[in-house]
């Protein structure tokens, strides 16, 4: 059983693994948008926008409806949003021990010279 829920992680991480699709998905944190808005946020080619979306519905992580001739794009289950949450706050604590460290290390330079 360990082995099928290890595939689906390393195939849903790999779906996140872009820029783009995680723009793509906190775009969509404010409701659903149609391939043309997603196409104006990512300011790429707009075959780019079409492949994301493609990587995004294959993983399950988007859903697409079509009203007319527009299709609009939402995400497939909220919980995505909890885990771009948990990166964002992974990356501040990086960011947060990081500084932490240049401030000790210029501490240190300050002292060895005397300042």
């Amino acid at each position: 059983m360990r082995q099928p829920l290890r595939r689906f992680k390393a195939d849903f991480f790999k779906a996140l693994a872009h820029p783009g699709r995680i723009k793509i998905l906190e775009s969509l944190r404010d409701g659903e948008k149609t391939v043309t808005e997603i196409q104006a946020l990512l300011d790429d080619e707009p075959a780019s926008a079409s492949q994301h979306l493609a990587v995004l519905r294959m993983k399950d992580l988007v859903v697409g409806r079509k009203e007319g001739t527009s299709v609009y794009y939402s995400v497939a289950d909220p919980l995505i949003f909890d885990i771009l949450n948990a990166a964002r706050e992974l990356f501040n604590n990086h960011v947060t021990h990081a500084q932490a460290m240049l401030d000790e290390e210029e501490a240190l330079a300050g002292t060895a010279s005397g300042r």
